[in-house]
């Protein structure tokens, strides 16, 4: 047994959910300094606002992903090597901050505004539809060996 796997997707009623457990990993391993701050707050019905103080940041500098149900966000400021400081007390400073989003969040969208980024969201209810499963019978010469299943939706 792995010793940094989670006990919980060790049980084998968890099948097919590895690609769940690398995710946390990953956010656990990003570590999170705090910066920048953020809020989230609900918009409407079914929408998500994160809104991250980026003050300093231009566009170029920030990159919103989504991937796998996580949303990251990165900023790297770039010195300008021509600038000569008397005192810097503004640092340039790099940033990486990820949010696992559940199944059915969208992102809409992402805009920067007064040093504030705003990435919208979207909560899709997703469809929920039963489906049979056809059981198949063994070849019938007394000995029953296991034979692939074939799934298909009605």
């Amino acid at each position: 047994m792995n010793s940094g796997r989670l006990a919980l997707f060790d049980s084998p009623l968890f099948l097919g959910f590895d690609q769940f457990e690398k995710t946390i990993d990953r956010l656990q391993k990003s570590g999170s300094d705090g910066y920048p701050p953020y809020n989230i707050e609900r918009i409407g019905e079914n929408g998500l606002r994160i809104t991250l103080a980026v003050a300093g940041f231009s566009m170029n500098e920030l990159d919103v992903e989504a991937e796998h149900n996580q949303l990251s966000i990165r900023g790297k400021q770039i010195d300008d090597e021509d600038r000569i400081y008397l005192h810097r007390g503004i640092a340039a400073r790099q940033f990486q901050r990820s949010f696992v989003l559940a199944d059915g969040v969208e992102v809409k969208g992402a805009a920067l505004d007064n040093g504030l980024l705003h990435i919208n969201l979207e909560q899709v209810e997703p469809e929920r539809a039963a489906r049979k499963i056809e059981i198949k019978s063994s070849a019938g010469n007394g000995k029953s060996k296991p034979q692939a299943i074939d799934l298909k939706s009605d």
